[in-house]
């Protein structure tokens, strides 16, 4: 109740001086699967309710690219931004150019979201971004498909799934020549570093660097998650997913051409539309695990940031409290299946009768693999660019994963070299 009071409290403060007093306010929201209507439908709602106006501006979908974008715009102390959203990765890169959200939002609905996330996103004691929403990486698999291969779950582990994704294959190109056994993300950028880390960590590998800062990539289980992995493109990938981001991916799953795919919640409602091919034929689980390791899910997710610079900041964190709130979030795990930071919604009947595998992989989401890009700091671009790139030459068969781990372990180690 005394959330709802507080934000009914500033949205009344903010629209009683009537219309005059409106203004405009620009988001930089999302552009990955509905993310953009999503994002929409929320501003419009609080726009509605405060009597401003909120314009949506179209953003890269690939996420280096936007955080490059960001960083002009910040750099340069443009005000063209009020509100960002922005990567769990970023609060260390850009936290400088962002407002405080302790002295806007009460701390007692700022408590609601999970702990770990919003220590995330506090840098210096200033609360640089609230919780939007999280991910993790999950396995999707054909339900039709599996009972009809003779299979009565999901792979347990990744020669599990190259076995089952060969014969569906088989199988299913008899009448179907565009059909493949597994795609994921493997286009050389920041959604192959969470592809490779999960698959690297589910090995015994490690997360590229330890919490201390040790370089700790080069080692036998991450060149075995490498070559397990490299070994199905091709035979069980398709050598195109070498151009996959996310959205690439998720096309070829929906219009019914793979068995397996990994990708993020998102994908889950899009698939579950009327129209989809695939509709009630969607099976969700953790992703699969190396030889003596367990399953990795990189650590995702999302938050609203205020421009430092923004002319209108008492409203910009009026909408991301909005945004950001438990009404919000609920409606946008029901309508989109948009991870909520809220941990009560993972109780809620509405949400679960929704996305029911929010429940059973609840474990998943709150114990995801994070990237090291706390300990990395203003380096974790390049550390993550230099992994990515790595994994992406042993992926095109460019090198083997042996030698591409030892060069990259000298290049982070060069990267270190010059602090961070």
């Amino acid at each position: 109740m005394k959330k709802v009071i507080a934000f009914v409290g500033l949205t009344a403060a903010l629209s009683a001086a009537g219309q005059a007093s409106a203004v405009t306010l620009t988001f930089a929201c999302d552009s990955v699967g509905a993310g953009y209507n999503e994002c929409q439908k929320g501003a419009d709602a609080w726009a509605k309710k405060t009597g401003n106006t909120v314009k949506l501006v179209q953003v890269p979908k690939e996420t280096d690219q936007r955080l490059a974008l960001y960083q002009q715009q910040l750099g340069a102390k443009s005000a063209d931004v009020d509100v960002y959203m922005i990567d769990v990765v970023w609060p260390g890169l850009i936290s400088q150019h962002l407002l405080d959200l302790n002295k806007y939002i009460p701390a007692a609905e700022v408590k609601q979201h999970f702990p770990a996330i919003v220590q995330n996103n506090t840098i210096g004691g200033k609360l640089v971004g609230m919780p939007f929403f999280t991910d993790a990486g999950v396995l999707y698999y054909r339900t039709d498909l599996l009972k009809k291969y003779g299979y009565n779950a999901a792979p347990k582990t990744w020669n599990e799934l190259s076995t089952m994704a060969q014969k569906i294959q088989a199988g299913e190109r008899k009448t179907n020549s565009k059909f493949v056994g597994f795609v994921f993300q493997g286009k050389n950028y920041e959604g192959l570093t969470c592809d490779a880390l999960e698959w690297i960590s589910s090995f015994g590998g490690g997360t590229i660097v330890d919490a201390s800062g040790k370089v700790t990539i080069n080692n036998p289980k991450a060149v075995e998650a490498l070559r397990t992995l490299s070994a199905m493109v091709g035979p069980v990938a398709p050598s195109a997913v070498t151009t996959y981001g996310e959205e690439e991916a998720r096309n070829v799953w929906q219009a019914g051409n793979a068995a397996f795919m990994r990708n993020w919640p998102y994908a889950y409602a899009l698939a579950q539309d009327a129209k989809s091919p695939i509709r009630n034929k969607i099976g969700v689980a953790a992703l699969p695990a190396g030889p003596g390791g367990k399953p990795a899910a990189t650590l995702g997710g999302w938050q609203l940031a205020v421009n430092a610079y923004s002319k209108n900041p008492k409203e910009a964190a009026s909408l991301v409290q909005y945004m950001t709130g438990l009404q919000e979030q609920k409606r946008r795990a029901i309508e989109a299946s948009y991870n909520p930071t809220i941990a009560s919604l993972y109780k809620d009947a509405g949400v679960l009768k929704a996305v029911p595998f929010f429940g059973s992989l609840y474990n998943v989401f709150t114990n995801a693999v994070a990237r090291p890009a706390t300990v990395t700091g203003s380096k974790y671009n390049q550390v993550s660019d230099a992994f990515s790139t790595a994994v992406y030459s042993v992926l095109t068969k460019k090198s083997a994963p042996g030698p591409a781990l030892k060069t990259l372990e000298g290049q982070l180690g060069r990267i270190k070299g010059r602090g961070w």
